[in-house]
């Protein structure tokens, strides 16, 4: 039997011609993502764990979406630690205040996620860039520090499930109404 659209790209991204479900395996990243909040958990693991560089500055974001403007002294001192990081490593893809918008808007209109890529992100919405086939997914701050220190992480394969539906949908319903029942 065939790969799953994942099965394939986390294959090609593990060097290996066939993973399947429930597999471990560690693949490299195209690209690694934080935002405000959970960038500076990521550094302090980074920076605990003694990585010294990111892996390829091009390929890691960190965009400021949530504390912008910062709304207290904790939010600012976030921004800092995260702002420092980038300009430390020479991000070139670090979205400051007033450069910025709604991340995962920002990271799939510049390019930096597209079919077939392994996309892994400091927030729970990261999954979102699967729309544009890629293998996205959420991670924590341990893993998006690993990350952004060696461009690979472990990774198991997920299960596939299969739906079909028969009929037709009434009025006024859409396949957005449909899956959010399943």
């Amino acid at each position: 039997m065939g790969m799953t659209l994942t099965e394939q790209i986390l294959a090609a991204h593990a060097g290996v011609p066939r993973v399947t479900p429930g597999e471990v395996v560690e693949v490299r990243a195209d690209f690694v993502f934080a935002n405000d909040i959970t960038a500076p958990l990521a550094i302090r693991e980074f920076e605990r764990m003694g990585a010294r560089r990111v892996f390829d500055p091009e390929r890691v974001a960190i965009v400021f979406d949530h504390y912008v403007p910062a709304k207290d002294i904790a939010s600012a001192e976030q921004c800092r630690i995260a702002r420092e990081f980038a300009r430390r490593h020479r991000l070139p893809h670090f979205y400051d205040v007033g450069r910025a918008g709604i991340a995962h808007v920002l990271l799939a209109e510049e390019g930096f996620v597209v079919p077939g890529d392994v996309f892994f992100g400091a927030d729970s919405h990261s999954c979102n860039h699967g729309a544009l086939g890629a293998f996205a997914t959420g991670v924590g701050s341990s893993d998006l520090a690993a990350a952004m220190a060696l461009g690979r992480l472990w990774v198991r394969v997920p299960e596939t499930v299969r739906y079909e539906f028969r009929g037709r949908l009434r009025p006024w319903v859409t396949g957005k109404d449909l899956i959010l029942h399943v």
